[in-house]
């Protein structure tokens, strides 16, 4: 249950740590019972006398995007990846001079962003030399997604690979990690444009504290945190400890800095035949970074390693086949298709490459068909369902080890 309080709270931290405008204007898309935009798309609009466009329609959100030019955007790191995947697979397709043009424009950017990154200010010539390619090369870019406006670009609900987050800086879009929970009244956590840390979900707001459990579960104190959970009876039950802490359920760590990194969900955590204790959310991002895959499951619990379910991005495959002269376009035809398969490979193997060997991704198998939220696969906000993924491709996964267990004869 949410107080006025909490959620008065809430718009008057985003004011205060996200420079925006007066009355921004947004585009609203995600599930109102989800609470980023419950704060996002309601109640800080009406704080901040914002200007509001529900987009009925997640599949219909450029056309929005680009008819509204957004001052604040908040993306699930799904939709920030399929961002990143077409802007690459255009780039793929675009003529050399046009790579050769974003290539370095996005270098300065980069250097740009690394230098904001680590606390250090940018040059005067670096930033005029910037403000030039930006303007000849990356506005445009960010306005063929409708995000040439964009103040503040935010991330939550669920990991989002370094390499997307790069790759968009390298377009001029700082997209900052936030972290937090309906019970936390939205954030509790977040990066802000002048104190930031690629890779983590930030500091945490004013007034809230963070503090890690023996088993590395994060606990939150503060006055975001909600007045409990109503029942059906009509009492409150309470979700804090008599000292005001909620454990969250999630597993993260702290650096020297106050900078919160989220490993997994403690629930979700992979525990190995070996006994040796995996996020599967750290393997999944990092194959997440390719941009032919659109989601992947890390299978390993009670397994004696990990293998992997990959479902290939829906749009970037078709132009990645026809690139490539590939006849057959359709999800079931790629996913057999040799060439497709070693590139798959190749980012498993790149994957791998930053994992620990018990990590590591030892077999995989693409999937002929994808995921959405009608499919089963994907909560609203694009999540994964595990459990329902786990049910639904139990004989996939049961082959995987098969086959694996027969090679190694």
């Amino acid at each position: 249950m949410l107080s006025h309080t909490n959620v008065i709270y809430q718009a008057q931290v985003l004011e205060a740590t996200v420079a925006v405008p007066d009355h921004p204007s947004s585009v609203a898309y995600l599930p109102l019972a989800h609470i980023a935009e419950r704060i996002l798309g309601v109640y800080s609009p009406i704080y901040r006398a914002g200007h509001v466009t529900i987009c009925p329609d997640p599949a219909l959100l450029i056309p929005a995007l680009r008819a509204v030019a957004p001052a604040v955007f908040f993306g699930v790191p799904r939709v920030w990846e399929k961002m990143a995947a077409g802007l690459q697979a255009h780039l793929a397709a675009a003529d050399p001079a046009v790579r050769d043009a974003f290539g370095a424009a996005s270098a300065l950017a980069l250097e740009a962003y690394e230098l904001r990154a680590a606390g250090r200010p940018v040059p005067d010539d670096l930033a005029a030399r910037l403000g030039q390619a930006d303007a000849a090369v990356l506005r445009p870019m960010r306005a063929g997604l409708g995000l040439h406006n964009v103040e503040w670009a935010g991330s939550g609900a669920a990991p989002i690979p370094v390499e997307v987050l790069r790759f968009l800086a390298g377009v001029g879009l700082d997209v900052l990690e936030v972290w937090g929970m309906t019970e936390t009244t939205g954030t509790a956590t977040i990066n802000t444009p002048e104190h930031f840390r690629t890779g983590t979900v930030g500091r945490p707001n004013p007034g809230m504290e963070v503090r890690l459990a023996d088993d590395g579960e994060i606990q939150v104190r503060g006055p975001l945190i909600c007045s409990g959970y109503l029942r059906a009876g009509g009492g409150v039950e309470p979700v804090t400890g008599e000292d005001g802490w909620l454990a969250t359920g999630d597993i993260g760590t702290l650096d020297d800095d106050g900078f919160l990194s989220i490993t997994d969900r403690k629930k979700e955590l992979i525990i190995t035949a070996g006994g040796k204790n995996i996020s599967p959310a750290l393997i999944e991002s990092h194959l997440r970074a390719h941009p032919l895959i659109g989601h992947a499951v890390a299978i390993g619990d009670r397994r004696p390693y990990v293998t992997a379910l990959i479902v290939l991005d829906e749009e970037v495959a078709p132009r990645w086949a026809q690139a490539h002269g590939i006849a057959g376009t359709e999800p079931a035809d790629l996913a057999a298709e040799p060439r497709l398969l070693a590139e798959i490979q190749a980012a498993v193997d790149a994957a791998n490459a930053r994992l620990s060997r018990p990590e590591q991704v030892k077999s995989f198998r693409v999937l002929p068909s994808g995921w959405t939220p009608e499919s089963g696969e994907l909560t609203p906000t694009l999540k994964l369902r595990r459990r329902v993924i786990t049910d639904r491709h139990r004989d996939a996964i049961e082959a995987l080890y098969d086959e694996t267990a027969g090679a190694s004869r």
